[in-house]
């Protein structure tokens, strides 16, 4: 035993003395290559300067001209028209892509169609809303929710669709003007014969059931009333009051509540029924906050500074195996 730990410890001491030794070779290969860098830069400064200001001129140039906004249109599709909606914006994003200015500019309506560089629409999921008062929705997403993940239901194209409101976002490099270009473009989603039919038939229908369902709860009110009175009457000649049991208080009271609910909803329906395609809300001009964009005058030039480096380390290591390949040769 005595004989071998000697031993170990003169191995640990080369194992700790060839470590140390590795370390201070990296270090001092990383001091003579930050040498040879700041060498190479002193060398080379003017091609560098060149470069740099060459790259940030370019670079201003296209964070000054290169502008992307994103801009989005809340919409609420009325009378089913859904798939009319997405089947127009699809439209329109064909027509981008083509390059058919004439039909943006003409049939669309928007001014300058060359600085919409792209349109989409995504539906804003709300669940609950989807399944409000609607049993035979909740029973359809639990159905699906059974035969996979509930996120992908909630998102698939056919739930999704069935939202309330939809996000109309397009794309433009130049700010946009809502007169010129959301304007145009509600208008032109909006311009169907027989959607404009079917609109007409729709506002009118609701405006019926209000004012049926205003007299329903006034007809209501009345009972009530009329019961009120025989109550308070039959309590001042101290008679005994029996109640006819066919007269169901409990169902007028919650039919009457119901109808004030339906009223409620029903007159802001009224509200979005005044066109197919309704708009909410829109916000314009949202700057794109990208890794490269507006930030092209500091990108440039570093990446000319990268390929100056690349090339002249190419050229070295094509001199050193060209130089090789000539020695043996000889």
């Amino acid at each position: 035993m005595s004989t071998k730990v000697p031993h170990n410890n003169s191995d640990q001491e080369i194992d700790i003395f060839q470590l140390s030794r590795s370390i201070g070779n990296f270090f001092e290969r990383v001091s003579r290559s930050v040498f040879r860098a700041i060498q190479f830069f002193i060398r080379n400064w003017i091609i560098a300067l060149i470069l740099v200001v060459l790259g940030f001129s370019l670079g201003w140039y296209l964070d000054s001209n290169k502008k992307s906004f994103q801009n989005q249109v809340i919409v609420t599709p009325n009378f089913e028209s859904v798939d009319y909606l997405y089947a127009k914006i699809d439209l329109i994003q064909s027509k981008i892509v083509s390059g058919d200015t004439a039909f943006l500019k003409n049939v669309v309506g928007i001014s300058h169609p060359k600085t919409i560089r792209k349109i989409e629409i995504k539906p804003i999921p709300d669940v609950y809303k989807f399944i409000e008062d609607k049993e035979q929705n909740f029973e359809l997403i639990k159905i699906m929710a059974e035969v996979g993940e509930v996120k992908k239901v909630l998102e698939d194209n056919v739930t999704s669709k069935n939202y309330t409101f939809h996000t109309i976002s397009f794309i433009s490099n130049q700010l946009a003007n809502e007169k010129e270009v959301v304007d145009p473009l509600l208008k032109f989603l909006n311009n169907s014969t027989y959607y404009a039919e079917i609109q007409k038939i729709g506002y009118k229908n609701l405006e019926r059931e209000i004012a049926q369902n205003d007299t329903i709860i006034a007809q209501i009110d009345n009972v009530l009333n009329g019961f009120s009175n025989t109550v308070k009457n039959g309590s001042k000649n101290e008679k005994l009051v029996y109640y006819n049991e066919n007269l169901q208080l409990n169902d007028i009271i919650k039919t009457k509540q119901k109808l004030v609910l339906e009223q409620g909803k029903n007159r802001i329906k009224l509200i979005t029924f005044g066109k197919i395609i309704k708009e909410i809300n829109s916000t314009l001009n949202i700057n794109e906050n990208k890794t490269v964009n507006g930030n092209f005058k500091i990108w440039l030039p570093l990446f000319f500074i990268l390929i100056f480096i690349l090339t002249y380390l190419f050229k070295k290591f094509y001199r050193k195996q060209l130089a090789i390949s000539n020695a043996n040769q000889l």
